[in-house]
């Protein structure tokens, strides 16, 4: 499957972005696209998560009521908005792909270790 992840760029505190995941070359009718991110000397984080099958989202509590997973199945491409974002934001945001059906608890493991080209997030004054 390949990803294209875009829409990362320079934002003021309390300002919004979009971030586009188009994918391609899937086979099954069912997936799962993740968003996670990664900040200068931290580890991955996982942000959100977005099922086709159940329209099963989920999201970290660090983003819960701020960020907006959603899906345009025509497009083969997932977002994510970031609304009131704070300079703690900042990262490179990655989208993953995978075959599930349903974003639980830990639906961050079930995401393979391999990572294309982020888009880099700024979020300062």
């Amino acid at each position: 499957v390949q990803l294209q992840a875009s829409g990362g760029g320079l934002v003021q505190p309390g300002g919004s972005l979009r971030l586009s995941c188009a994918f391609s070359g899937f086979t099954l009718d069912y997936y799962a696209v993740g968003w996670f991110r990664q900040a200068p000397g931290r580890e991955r984080e996982a942000v959100a998560c977005i099922t086709n099958s159940e329209d099963s989202t989920n999201y970290a509590d660090t983003v819960k009521g701020r960020f907006t997973i959603s899906r345009d199945d025509a497009k083969n491409t997932v977002y994510l908005q970031m609304n009131n974002l704070k300079p703690e934001d900042t990262a490179v945001y990655y989208c993953a792909f995978e075959n599930f059906h349903v974003c639980g608890p830990s639906w961050y493991l079930k995401f393979p270790d391999i990572w294309g080209q982020g888009t880099l997030v700024t979020v300062s004054s």
